[in-house]
């Protein structure tokens, strides 16, 4: 199949973005691993990494807690959330630090008060996996979370169904490389980490997160994968211990961002208007590989192998370290 590699020269926060600022600060004892969020009018909803039941939180434009929704299943590591075109709110139950799940999971929040269960399985064996996008359609994006910043993305082979479990294809490869912003717990690792995603509800955008930056591209008839494959705009988050949680705010172009600890800031970080990415020549040639490579270097020296090698050291061991102390919980 034909690859194609886009060298993309993204627009950074001084074109496209304003300053962040606080909108409230999440402090209720039950959300201390913050890891995904969806805008819904002035509030969001949020879910905590890991625990024994899945949970969803609405929250108030006071990062008050209203609603608990719950689901009879205990997930194995739950990362990120999706609102889907029919109101139901997925839970992607996706983590997989030691790369040996069979299968992941979404667990689906029906607007009836019922729930749902995917199963889906890699093509390529299991992948630690962060950020899930759901497209206007309602087509499921997986994006894995890669030490090197080569992610992947994967989407089911048929629609979501209720106790079934579907294979996967993997669509696009997309290459991060260090940008010099500063935060996450791994040091510069964390920017090349993707811990979130999202799709604003006018369906015209999609973004994904790392520990320090954010990427948001224009989005055309639920074409996620075409999406990608484009120049993004780059925007530099606040410092933050973990950030993993990204939304689209009510107006369905800023962005509202969070980590993982107690209190934990909502930022707003407001966002001008995005015009269409401009098609980018690619490069004949066949490679054998099923899906095409978007990188997403900004301006910024490739990483070297001296860096890549203490990335991957200190992502292994706060990694070990997570684990133990989940199995010691």
């Amino acid at each position: 199949m034909l690859a194609v590699l886009l060298s993309a020269s993204p627009a950074t926060a001084a074109d496209a973005y304003g300053a962040p600022a606080t909108r409230c600060e999440i402090t209720d004892e039950r959300l201390p691993e913050l890891s995904g969020l969806v805008g819904i009018g002035d509030g969001v909803l949020a879910m905590n990494d890991g625990g024994d039941q899945a949970e969803v939180f609405a929250l108030d434009g006071a990062c008050a807690v209203g609603e608990v929704r719950t689901a009879a299943v205990d997930p194995y590591d739950p990362e990120d959330l999706a609102l889907g075109p029919d109101g139901t709110v997925w839970l992607a139950d996706i983590g997989d630090n030691e790369q040996d799940r069979e299968t992941v999971a979404l667990i689906g929040f029906r607007p009836d008060g019922s729930s749902t269960l995917t199963r889906l399985t890699y093509p390529d064996g299991p992948h630690d996996a962060e950020a899930v996008l759901m497209a206007p359609d309602g087509t499921p994006y997986l994006v894995t979370k890669e030490v090197l910043g080569a992610s992947s993305v994967y989407r089911p082979d048929e629609p979501l169904a209720d106790g079934v479990t579907l294979p996967m294809t993997r669509v696009l490869g997309m290459g991060f490389t260090l940008t010099g912003t500063p935060g996450g717990p791994v040091g510069r690792a964390g920017q090349l980490l993707v811990t979130g995603g999202a799709v604003s509800r006018d369906g015209q955008r999609v973004a994904l997160r790392t520990y320090t930056d954010a990427y948001v591209w224009p989005l055309t008839d639920s074409d996620v994968a075409g999406a990608l494959s484009g120049p993004p705009v780059r925007v530099p988050l606040p410092d933050s211990p973990q950030g993993e949680a990204i939304a689209f705010a009510g107006n369905d172009r800023d962005l509202l961002v969070s980590s993982e600890g107690l209190p934990a800031a909502l930022t707003l970080v407001p966002v001008a208007d995005l015009a269409p990415a401009p098609a980018a020549d690619a490069p004949d040639g066949d490679d054998g590989a099923a899906a095409a490579a978007t990188d997403l270097s900004g301006g910024v020296n490739p990483v070297t192998a001296g860096l890549v090698a203490a990335g991957v050291a200190t992502v292994l061991v706060w990694v070990g370290g997570r684990l133990r102390r989940r199995r010691e919980g």
